[in-house]
């Protein structure tokens, strides 16, 4: 099985032994874990990132949006109070 060697400080280390053992799981449990996690995020943040592009670059959208008057711009009056 292929295998990559991580260097991390001795402060680095010791903090990840202290949160595998608050989380009953082995060193390699816990980093195994946290990989998977990022991997799955970083998948899920692409494609919704796609999903948005694909959904507010659709021509439709945008003159439905301007037929139906909507502005997500900035308001225009201001009280000149501070809230």
């Amino acid at each position: 099985m292929p295998a990559l060697n991580v260097e991390f400080s001795e402060e680095e280390l010791d903090e990840l032994r202290e949160l595998a053992r608050e989380q009953g799981v082995t060193l390699k449990a816990l980093v195994r874990a946290s990989t998977a996690d990022q991997i799955a995020r970083h998948r899920a943040l692409k494609e919704g990132a796609e999903i948005f592009a694909r959904t507010f670059h659709d021509p439709a959208l945008a003159d439905a949006i301007k037929a139906a008057g909507l502005d997500d711009g900035p308001a225009t009056r201001t009280t000149g109070r501070a809230a």
